[in-house]
């Protein structure tokens, strides 16, 4: 395999950046490069300089050999100043010795291909790249330490006993094993379908964990929406005056609790209106309040709206420090800031729940495959209980058997493949 090179680090000026080089040809790319004389002994940082043909620059360099590398393959690791155009002469120094511009996440696309990781451990890692949140970074992390590949794999083996036992029905019919093993094939499927339920269950959870929880502020007009975004926001995002109607359009705003993203937004007060900006300003509203995934609903006289059926609903009553107090989940003020932390609190509790300990299914793609192996072994549990032939259900095993295998990348398309790695950044 050709010879790759690429910058490693964020552009722009920084302390360090970091040209990685990987393939047959890195080592002998950094001794010519580098100034170290003798051998390179693996995994140590050399310190010496770099010679980039129109300039040299003072800085390290590491030789990792293979296997015992990120991308299983000999690699070279340049590490220099800061400074784009710093790092774009040490990558233009390994091109013209042979290497060629890396592809977007070919690095680890290769790290995939050489076994060093699952391919659901590399969308970890992404997902921990464009964390933007803790939890973004902690739920990435566990796909990475291949939490659910493993869990793949245990669910894969299970089916895999169940389709020996199938074989061994079709092969020897004179043993009469057939009743044996429906029962002992319906008892595995059983624990197959209790662990896919499980996974699935976290899937709502992880598309909030990665897309973040949306929060509706809603309310009649001057019920206090917008002073309650700037004082959760910590700054004045919203225009407040004592006129109400003052909001017309949806003001958004993101703060993080518990290590989770909560994206704010202040909606125009609800109410009949003649005017017609103020009617777009409510539309755009309901749609807000359709959309969220907690409603946290500013009370103030008048009959409150109907709300969507199933969404958390917070109530509150804001003015406090104007000593105005009414039965609602929450009173608080957002001049002073008494009830703010109450609120937080109860955003993260209504509009996310508890954190869980392991893994979370963000992705869609890991959704669908899940879903499907789970529908296929449902089929086959059906087929199991009807006394049908095993050749009849075998395929739906096979079939649920190869959906878990996209998990790890052991049946994955060469589509789905190319598309995970084709959103990485270059250097990685």
């Amino acid at each position: 395999m050709d010879t790759i090179s690429a910058i490693a680090t964020a552009q722009g000026t920084g302390g360090v950046a970091i040209v990685r080089v990987s393939g047959d040809r890195a080592l002998e790319i950094a001794k010519d490069m580098f100034s170290r004389k003798g051998e390179y002994e693996p995994n140590v940082l050399y310190a010496g300089e770099i010679d980039c043909d129109a300039f040299r620059d003072f800085g390290m360099c590491v030789y990792f050999r293979a296997p015992r590398s990120f991308t299983g393959e000999d690699t070279v690791e340049f590490h220099c100043h800061g400074g784009t155009e710093i790092a774009r002469g040490v990558l233009r120094a390994t091109l013209k010795r042979g290497a060629r511009l890396a592809e977007r996440g070919e690095f680890t696309r290769r790290a995939f291909l050489s076994g060093k990781l699952s391919l659901s451990a590399a969308e970890g890692l992404g997902e921990m790249i464009a964390a933007q949140s803790l939890s973004q970074v902690r739920a990435g992390y566990q796909l990475l330490g291949e939490k659910l590949t493993n869990e793949g794999k245990r669910l894969q083996d299970l089916l895999k006993e169940c389709l020996a036992s199938v074989d061994a029905d079709v092969d020897y019919p004179e043993e009469d094993l057939t009743e044996v093993s429906r029962a002992e094939i319906f008892k595995r499927l059983s624990v197959v379908e209790e662990g896919l339920k499980e996974l699935l269950s976290r899937y709502s959870k992880g598309k909030k964990i990665k897309a973040g929880v949306h929060v509706a502020l809603c309310g009649a007009p001057n019920a206090g929406k917008s002073s309650l975004l700037n004082a959760l926001l910590g700054y004045d995002r919203a225009i407040v005056s004592s006129i109400a109607g003052t909001t017309r359009d949806s003001v958004e705003g993101t703060i993080e609790i518990g290590g989770v993203l909560f994206h704010l937004t202040d909606t125009a007060g609800l109410r009949e209106s003649a005017d017609e900006i103020e009617r777009e300003g409510v539309r755009r509203a309901e749609a807000a309040i359709r959309a969220a995934d907690v409603i946290v609903y500013l009370k103030s006289d008048g009959i409150p709206p109907a709300f969507p059926a199933g969404v958390p609903v917070i109530t509150v009553r804001s003015k406090r420090d104007l000593g105005v107090k009414e039965d609602c989940d929450i009173c608080l003020s957002s001049v002073t800031g008494e009830g703010l932390d109450e609120l937080r609190a109860m955003l993260y509790e209504r509009g996310f729940g508890v954190e869980q300990d392991g893994l979370y299914l963000m992705e869609e793609r890991h959704y669908r495959a899940v879903e499907q192996a789970l529908i296929a072994v449902q089929e086959t549990m059906k087929e199991v209980s009807c006394g049908a032939f095993p050749e009849l259900y075998a395929e739906h095993l096979k079939r649920a058997w190869a959906e878990l295998g996209t998990l790890s990348g052991e049946t994955a398309t060469e589509e789905i493949i190319t598309e995970i790695f084709s959103k990485f950044c270059v250097g990685k």
